[in-house]
């Protein structure tokens, strides 16, 4: 049982002590990013575009009043006036000062596609800037790409610099006892002393850059990091993937021309619509009443209505221009994405290709390195070199597993690289 419970404190401190991945710095800093709210704002804008669209619909509904005083009214003929006097009828005619208040209902019957074509327009636009905020994101995860393998390389260099600092300690005591039996020369030591001041230079400088790293790193996903390392990332596989961002952009703005080609035909159609009209008011519908009494009276009008706007035939042939136009530079930017990731592809692919050389030969670069450093140490013991030869082959070996640990990072990056480029 007390084995059991060692395990499983042993498998959790492992776990706590297991460093941030690259997959999880990414979604963390796509996370925090400001712009990520992007999404929310433009679903509450396309929402807010749809309503307006769909209220076309409802039947709207206009209040007027009016007063006014006008210099010639309807009225009867002189003779016909004298008829009418004579049998007791009094028509004066229609008075200089009339007023009314109306109310205006109109419910569209058919917008010639105008509403619909609205609909579309707000969708195409939503989707167009979701693309476009994908495409920022997208760019994102490339800057945390560079923090983060920036921050392995100088954990490599760290670790390179203080093992060639216990290096040079070891060999620092080592002469200092060959000083105290006349096997060396003080000055062998101040050599030995001297490099090593100058590489815990080396690794404070590190320390700086590796800090600062680390911090931007942190801005980036909104939090600090949990551990004192990150996890090296295990190499990409390069698989069939999604439309690249840049891409579905440029589809996203096809589609939106498609969209506005139809807006403009729905200009040119005509629409119909019902209408009622009531006003109260003087004069009334029936003349003849208001030219026999001044009193208000309730009046209503319905009907059938279709209005037809041609004005936009006169603009038509420019519009339809521009938007072949747009949708050739789109082919354009099309063209410039498609020869730049092939420009990219081919440089990352060149690149790793390299960089899988220099790690085939690092390893055994690395071991003869460290071969003749131990057998400079026997040398310097027995006289046969000085201890500048001594230190320059420290030196080439702390060289050689930094080259190999900075190659292997390096690789890393640039498989990653190709796949942030292909979007596999």
């Amino acid at each position: 049982m007390k084995r059991i419970v060692l395990i499983l404190l042993a498998a959790a401190s492992i776990t706590t002590l297991r460093g941030q991945t690259l997959d999880e710095c990414r979604r963390l800093a796509r996370e925090h990013y400001p712009e990520i709210r992007q999404y929310d704002l433009i679903t509450q804008s396309e929402q807010y575009d749809l309503s307006n669209a769909a209220r076309a619909w409802i039947p709207q509904v206009s209040l007027s009043g009016q007063a006014s005083w006008q210099n010639a009214t309807s009225t009867f003929p002189g003779a016909l006036g004298e008829i009418l006097a004579s049998r007791g009828m009094q028509m004066e005619g229609i008075r200089r000062e009339q007023y009314r208040a109306a109310i205006d209902v109109s419910q569209t019957i058919w917008d010639g596609g105008h509403s619909r074509a609205a609909k579309e327009m707000a969708q195409a636009e939503a989707a167009e800037m979701r693309r476009q905020t994908e495409v920022d994101l997208y760019a994102l995860q490339s800057r945390v790409d560079d923090l983060y393998f920036g921050i392995l390389l100088l954990d490599e260099r760290r670790t390179q610099t203080a093992a060639q600092i216990n290096l040079l300690e070891s060999n620092l005591t080592r002469m200092r006892s060959c000083i105290a039996n006349g096997l060396a020369t003080r000055s062998d030591a101040d050599a030995v002393e001297a490099e090593l001041l100058a590489v815990r230079q080396t690794l404070e400088q590190i320390e700086a850059s590796r800090a600062s790293y680390r911090r931007m790193l942190e801005i980036f996903i909104g939090q600090p990091l949990t551990t004192e390392g990150l996890e090296r990332p295990v190499e990409p596989t390069l698989g069939d993937g999604s439309p690249h961002p840049e891409l579905a952009l440029l589809e996203a703005r096809a589609q939106r021309i498609d969209v506005r080609r139809k807006a403009l035909n729905s200009a040119l159609m005509p629409r119909f619509s019902a209408f009622a009209q009531g006003y109260f008011g003087y004069p009334g519908l029936d003349m003849f009443q208001s030219m026999m009494s001044t009193d208000g009276t309730l009046n209503a009008l319905v009907g059938v209505r279709m209005s037809w706007n041609i004005g936009a035939l006169y603009t038509r042939r420019n519009d339809l221009g521009k938007l072949r136009t747009a949708r050739q530079q789109i082919g354009i930017q099309r063209d410039i994405f498609d020869f730049n990731t092939r420009l990219q592809t081919t440089r990352e692919e060149g690149e790793i290709a390299r960089l899988r050389k220099a790690v085939d030969s690092d390893t055994r670069i690395v071991e003869l390195r460290r071969a003749v450093r131990m057998a400079a140490e026997s040398q310097l013991e027995n006289g046969v070199i000085n201890t500048t030869d001594l230190l320059r082959k420290i030196t080439d070996e702390t060289s050689a597993t930094l080259n190999r640990s900075t190659h292997e990072i390096e690789l890393l990056q640039a498989l990653y690289q190709l796949k942030h480029v292909l979007n596999r």
